[in-house]
């Protein structure tokens, strides 16, 4: 009897599947059909499972699920390092929302998010969770650009060149979702910004929505003191109670940033299920604070790592936000191992998919699932010798030794050297919007 075609075998030098927990497979294959993993085998007995179309050989990589990027601002590419070294405020109020004021527009997002799918692809990100104005030019730039992501349906209680209240930023990110439902490299997330943003009105408003239409709700949250000190004068308590109030508190929230928590808070989230996203970068360039992720993990929340956006990071770099966030979680809990290697890149993958409830499809090598992959080379002098490769890509290893990533079973990148998007075109894009923005 013939053994089955498959379209593709993946053999690499060690497979970290994520689950279970703490796995390393040595001198494994990850074998692909129809975009999904059909198995994962010892290299030895490849040949007797299957014959394959493709056949792509690893000597000294990992190969891992691709990265979750849980939060960024995809368009925000066109603002990298426009107003820099400034808190958060300052850096909003007198920057980044008057520059957005002259210049965001439909054609701002499709080309900033086409720039930032490039960047996150070459550094083995293969879905990222997204928050902007005009959603649908943000969503025709990820499937031109073949990555996966989780478009965010913004909402605000001030006018923009996209909309014009809450009401209208509501009725416009339910017309994208229903214009491209149906995609399989797209998911949805109702997005109110902020609670210094967000009316209790537009609040309720929007959670009666995620609850008819099973959507996330994604939001920044306690990323500064100013936040809650401004919460406590307008409505005589914190954000995360005054969201508690609400009814906003449950399984579908990922609370952005959750900087400054109160041991009670930290409960709370905990017992409504509540998803964290930590971004160690922005946090500390913006002199935000430092999250207390291990805390949070000791109570069981859920954690993923976002990059925010490339105007206050300035990276979308998930290797970096990696090592960030380990190191920063040993030093402010005074612990070597509070947070360790397997949970930081579980935090980076996982984590990030169960945030979104994609965990069914994503963020780990399990047959069934999607083909999200992403490897990295070790064949480097700054790589070697290596006793632990996930210890290795927690504090080692970078962006820059991503060789290849596939989504859904299809390459994105081969030999470091995007497949779809022309760099050189990108380039050029960039610097013509430079040209326009420049103060």
């Amino acid at each position: 009897m013939s053994l089955p075609l498959v379209d593709l075998v993946i053999e690499a030098r060690w497979v970290v599947p994520v689950e279970p927990a703490g796995v390393v497979l040595d001198q494994h294959a990850v074998v692909v059909d129809g975009g999904r993993i059909v198995a994962v085998v010892p290299q030895a007995e490849v040949d007797g499972h299957c014959r394959a179309r493709n056949r792509k050989c690893l000597p000294q990589h990992v190969l891992l699920p691709g990265l979750v990027n849980l939060h960024t601002h995809a368009a925000m590419t066109l603002l990298r390092g426009l107003a820099d070294d400034l808190p958060l405020m300052q850096w909003l109020q007198d920057h980044v929302w008057p520059a957005e004021a002259r210049h965001v527009s439909a054609q701002f997002v499709h080309d900033g998010t086409l720039l930032a799918c490039a960047e996150m692809l070459r550094g083995g990100v293969t879905c990222f969770n997204d928050m902007y104005f005009f959603p649908a030019a943000a969503a025709e730039a990820v499937l031109a650009s073949g990555i996966r992501a989780a478009i965010g349906l913004i909402t605000v209680d001030f006018p923009s060149n996209y909309a014009a209240d809450a009401d209208d930023y509501l009725a416009k990110g339910l017309a994208v979702r229903d214009r491209f439902l149906g995609q399989p490299l797209l998911s949805f997330c109702l997005a109110p910004h902020a609670p210094y943003t967000v009316a209790d009105r537009s609040f309720v408003q929007v959670l009666t929505l995620a609850e008819q239409i099973e959507l996330p709700l994604h939001l920044h949250l306690h990323e500064t003191v100013q936040e809650i000190d401004d919460s406590r004068q307008r409505f005589a308590m914190r954000p995360i109670e005054r969201l508690h109030r609400l009814g906003l508190l449950g399984p579908g929230l990922i609370a952005v940033h959750a900087v400054h928590l109160e041991a009670r808070e930290i409960e709370l989230l905990a017992a409504h299920g509540c998803s964290v996203a930590h971004c160690p970068s922005s946090n500390l360039k913006l002199a935000s604070g430092i999250a207390p992720i291990a805390q949070l993990a000791a109570r069981g929340v859920n954690l993923g790592l976002g990059t925010d956006g490339a105007a206050s990071n300035n990276r979308l770099d998930l290797f970096q936000e990696m090592r960030l966030a380990a190191l920063l979680a040993k030093q402010q809990d005074g612990r070597a191992d509070a947070i360790d290697a397997h949970q930081v890149l579980r935090m980076a993958t996982l984590g990030g998919a169960c945030a979104l409830g994609l965990d069914a499809e994503i963020g780990s090598i399990v047959v069934g699932k999607a083909a999200d992959l992403c490897a990295v080379s070790f064949d480097d002098v700054a790589l070697v010798p290596c006793y632990d490769p996930v210890s290795h890509l927690a504090y080692a290893a970078g962006r820059e030794h991503v060789s290849d990533v596939w989504v859904a079973g299809r390459v994105r990148v081969e030999n470091g050297q995007l497949i779809e998007n022309d760099e050189s075109g990108l380039i050029r894009l960039a610097l013509l919007w430079q040209n326009k923005i420049r103060p």
